[in-house]
């Protein structure tokens, strides 16, 4: 069952839901562009959550920056990076000592944003449908401690084909899922996309 929390960031009280499966082990997922109707309901986050929930971690969605119950006001990325440092902390503080961060769209940027600002972090990462044809990726620079990413084949806001060759630049190990059929929503494709990060988690 999903808790509702709070947590802060800096001045800023943020809202979120932990479910606590494992006592170590927890991710974080974050949502889509919030100034498109993104926020830690979406379904695909609820997926992903449910893919962890399924191998026995606990999960945190939570809402960025002036988001839902969130205080404070959107960001462009950047305080959004301080808000997912603050959900780490927060898990942390919890006894969480093994922590995945796993960002769909929007809140893949951030994962990818935050993970460069700290290349020596020991949190792996998962890209779900990272936008490299809206946001600025930078498909040369690595994303440290990136494991996999996925994406649909009919999905025009994060191409299969642009994520396959900027890959080996973000982290040469890592591995690519695309879903066949599948937008940048996922939509009626929801249980092969949790298949397919359940089936990650564990790699």
């Amino acid at each position: 069952m999903d808790e509702s929390i709070t947590f802060q960031t800096d001045d800023i009280i943020l809202e979120g839901r932990l479910n606590r499966q494992s006592p170590d082990c927890a991710a974080i997922i974050t949502h889509p562009h919030p100034l498109y109707g993104g926020d830690m309901d979406n379904g695909v986050v609820m997926v992903v959550a449910e893919a962890y929930a399924r191998k026995g971690w606990s999960t945190l969605r939570f809402n960025f920056r002036g988001t839902g119950g969130s205080k404070g006001q959107f960001d462009d990325g950047v305080g959004e990076q301080a808000d997912l440092q603050a959900a780490i902390d927060h898990l942390r503080d919890l006894g969480y000592s093994r922590i995945d961060l796993s960002g769909y769209s929007f809140g893949a940027w951030v994962v990818t944003c935050w993970s460069r600002a700290h290349p020596h972090h020991n949190h792996r990462v998962y890209l779900v449908a990272p936008p490299v044809a809206f946001i600025d990726f930078n498909v040369q620079m690595p994303i440290p401690q990136l494991v996999h990413a996925f994406t649909g084949d009919l999905d025009d806001l994060a191409p299969s084909g642009r994520i396959a060759t900027a890959l080996p630049h973000w982290h040469p190990a890592a591995r690519l899922d695309v879903i066949r059929g599948a937008d940048h929503s996922f939509w009626g494709h929801f249980q092969a996309l949790q298949n397919a990060v359940a089936k990650a988690i564990d790699t």
